[in-house]
């Protein structure tokens, strides 16, 4: 399911080619502040900063995400977990088990070009739907 049509070429090619960006390159990738990381494609709200983590891997990791919000399937490969939108089906990586990283021992490596960062402050001061503020 396409949604968003305002996407670049590397932008499809992650979300829909089930690409992947370089590591150490993706924008959020150093990403410290509150909010909620959305879907690119169609805005769903994915993870919150609070289940962020540095896993030193170059990409955004998450240890958890927002109820329902991702699928999981076995990737072609047959070895990884790919991880995708659960509304919209767009890749955005894999989900690895194990590394005993976090407490919860569960990184979702994802990429930034999966995702839309919407600060804490942009939509908790004025009461916002966070997913209004995306533009295009």
């Amino acid at each position: 399911m396409k949604i968003n049509n305002n996407l670049n070429r590397d932008e499809e090619r992650v979300l829909f080619d089930k690409g992947t960006e370089r590591p150490f390159t993706g924008a959020l990738l150093n990403n410290k502040a509150e909010g909620l990381y959305l879907c690119k494609n169609c805005h769903q709200p994915l993870y919150t900063s609070a289940q962020k983590f540095e896993s030193h891997c170059g990409w955004p990791s998450f240890d958890d995400e927002i109820e329902n919000a991702v699928d999981r399937h076995t990737d072609a490969d047959g070895r990884r977990t790919e991880i995708v939108c659960s509304n919209c089906q767009a890749h955005l990586g894999h989900v690895f088990k194990g590394e005993f990283l976090t407490p919860k021992n569960l990184r979702h490596c994802v990429n930034s070009l999966s995702l839309v960062f919407i600060a804490k402050e942009d939509y908790q001061e004025n009461q916002l739907d966070p997913t209004k503020l995306i533009k295009g």
